[in-house]
C-alpha cells in the first residue's frame, strides 16, 4: 500500500509546503479561450500529444531515417516551416532539385527551434529555408511576443551557422478577410505586426549576410493584404501563389549559398 501511494504521488501536481524553499514563483492559471467549432476540437486532439514531445520531432522520424546523405554533388535545401511550407509542393515548384520539406502544420517557432537538430541539422543540408511565425502571431499554441519570435528566428539561425548551412529566411506572408473562412484572420494575426516583424527580419537578413526570400512584396494587395486569388481562407496560399513564390526563394538560396561560400574563403 505504501508503495502504491507513493506510486500516486509521483505523478501529482508538486506544490512546496509552506515551510519548504522554493524558488520560481507560483504557476499562474490561464483560462482558455473558445477556439471555435474547427480548430477548439483540433487544439484539444493535439494538446496532449504536445505534452510528450512539444517539438513534435516523432513526425519525420521515419523519413529522416530513410533518406540517405546528400551525394557530394547535391545542394541539399531543407525547407522549415508550418502550415504553408507543409502544403508546398517542392517537386512541382523546384523540378529535379534535392528539396526536403520540414513543414509541420500550426507549428510556431519555439517547436521548429526543438526539432532543429533533427529536422535540418541531421539532413546535412547547404542551405535552410525557415518559414515561420506567423502562427505565434495568432498564439494558437503558444503566445509569443515579438521579441521572443526574433528571438527564435536568432537560435536557429544561429545553429545554422554553428553547422556551416546557408540560411534563408522568408517573409511572413500577407493576410486578408475576403472570405467567410477569412473573416477572424486579420482579427487574429495583425497586417502591422507582420509588416513589423518582417521589417525586422529583413534587415536581420542583412545584417547576418542570410537569404531573404521576400514572399510578402509579391503577393500583397493595395489594401496591404494577400491578394485574394491567392487564397481561400485568407492564411494558406493556392498554388498560382506558391507559382510566385519558387523564383523568389530560389533567388535568395543562391544569394545565401554565394555568401556562404566567401565566409569560407
Amino acid at each position: 500500500m505504501r508503495k502504491l501511494l507513493y506510486a500516486i504521488a509521483m505523478f501529482l501536481p508538486f506544490e512546496a509546503a509552506a515551510d519548504q524553499y522554493q524558488s520560481s514563483p507560483e504557476r499562474r492559471v490561464v483560462v482558455e479561450k473558445d477556439w471555435g467549432p474547427w480548430l477548439g476540437p483540433f487544439r484539444a486532439k493535439l494538446v496532449p500529444s504536445l505534452m510528450q514531445d512539444f517539438g513534435e520531432r516523432y513526425v519525420y522520424q521515419p523519413a529522416n531515417a530513410a533518406l540517405p546523405p546528400p551525394q557530394t554533388s547535391d545542394k541539399r535545401v531543407v525547407f522549415l516551416g508550418d502550415s504553408i511550407t507543409d502544403r508546398w509542393n517542392l517537386a512541382t515548384s523546384f523540378p529535379g532539385q534535392p528539396y526536403v520539406n520540414r513543414g509541420i502544420g500550426s507549428q510556431v517557432t519555439a517547436q521548429m527551434l526543438l526539432r532543429f537538430h533533427q529536422d535540418v541539422v541531421a539532413l546535412q543540408p547547404s542551405a535552410v529555408v525557415i518559414l515561420a511565425g506567423i502562427n505565434d502571431v495568432q498564439g494558437f499554441l503558444q503566445r509569443e511576443t515579438p521579441k521572443q519570435i526574433k528571438d527564435n528566428w536568432e537560435a536557429m539561425a544561429d545553429l545554422a551557422d554553428a553547422h556551416g548551412i546557408a540560411v534563408v529566411f522568408g517573409s511572413l506572408l500577407p493576410v486578408n478577410n475576403y472570405t467567410e473562412s477569412a473573416r477572424d484572420v486579420v482579427r487574429e494575426r495583425k497586417p502591422e505586426e507582420i509588416r513589423s516583424l518582417n521589417a525586422w527580419l529583413q534587415n536581420f537578413c542583412k545584417i547576418r549576410g542570410y537569404g531573404y526570400a521576400d514572399y510578402y512584396a509579391q503577393l500583397v494587395d493595395q489594401k496591404g493584404l494577400l491578394r485574394h486569388d491567392y487564397t481561400t481562407d485568407g492564411v494558406h496560399p493556392l498554388d498560382n501563389a506558391y507559382m510566385r513564390m519558387a523564383p523568389v526563394a530560389t533567388r535568395a538560396i543562391d544569394i545565401a549559398l554565394s555568401h556562404l561560400n566567401e565566409r569560407k574563403r
